[in-house]
């Protein structure tokens, strides 16, 4: 179930029941109520990820700590450690890093979205591409269909996002770091879904790095800065922009 299609505010009260359900399910079993505290704000962050946009994330994963602090009276559980309210916050920023706000959230890659690159970016068996921000993996699966005997590789600044990519794509290396900090010359493409502020900085990045015949993908949003060699979309899907160094300007610029 993916609850990026459940209409909300379903998928809040799915993730604050199991995180109440598991909360009450430790105490039972003795654990120490900040023990279970912290294991059902987790499960509540894992399921923020569910959220479309950032300020559903950010309810979803504080919905379950926020409503412990207004029944803590009613629960007996006033002596709860001062400092335990610390971890929904340490475990929200493991997942988004602030650094990492500045870039796109977690936007998915549809399967499909990037059949039609192949047509227009060709490229030899073994080619190095790499998924600047791959998040969960979305955006490597629909660039295997595309390039299924490229060497793909992933980047991503959030630690427990990173792992779980790897988990969800052993067939590619998937790294922790910053995409902005990362060499962008050793690859033969690299593949963004970022957001319209942040595709001038991924111009100036490729039109400093990127090796002539190197491409730089970007879905949905068109980097103005440069002019495109090619775009394509499926039927009824988002657009891609494709870019080929040496990086020209676009018109008129």
């Amino acid at each position: 179930m993916n609850g990026r299609w459940l209409p909300w505010p379903l998928p809040a009260v799915l993730a604050w029941a199991a995180a109440w359900v598991l909360f009450k399910l430790l105490l039972d079993q003795g654990s120490v109520h900040h023990v279970a505290l912290g294991c059902a704000t987790a499960v509540g962050v894992g399921f923020s990820l569910w959220g479309n946009s950032w300020w559903r994330r950010i309810l979803i994963a504080a919905g379950f700590p926020l409503s412990m602090a207004l029944t803590l009276p009613a629960l007996g559980l006033s002596a709860v450690p001062a400092w335990t309210w610390l971890v929904p916050l340490l475990l929200l920023l493991l997942v988004y890093p602030i650094n990492a706000w500045r870039d796109a959230p977690l936007f998915p890659t549809p399967a499909h979205a990037l059949d039609g690159m192949p047509a227009h970016a060709p490229l030899p068996a073994g080619a190095r591409i790499l998924d600047a921000g791959c998040g969960l993996g979305q955006g490597l699966v629909a660039l295997r269909r595309a390039y299924p005997q490229a060497a793909l590789e992933g980047l991503e600044w959030s630690w427990p996002l990173r792992w779980l990519c790897a988990l969800r794509c052993p067939w590619a290396r998937v790294r922790q770091g910053d995409i902005w900090r990362a060499d962008w010359s050793g690859y033969d493409m690299v593949y963004l879904f970022q957001r319209p502020e942040s595709m001038a900085r991924a111009a100036d990045k490729a039109r400093a790095e990127l090796r002539p015949g190197a491409w730089l993908v970007s879905l949905e949003f068109e980097a103005t800065q440069l002019q495109a060699d090619a775009q394509c979309s499926e039927p009824g899907g988002k657009m891609v922009w494709l870019y080929q160094a040496p990086l020209n300007g676009a018109q008129g610029d």
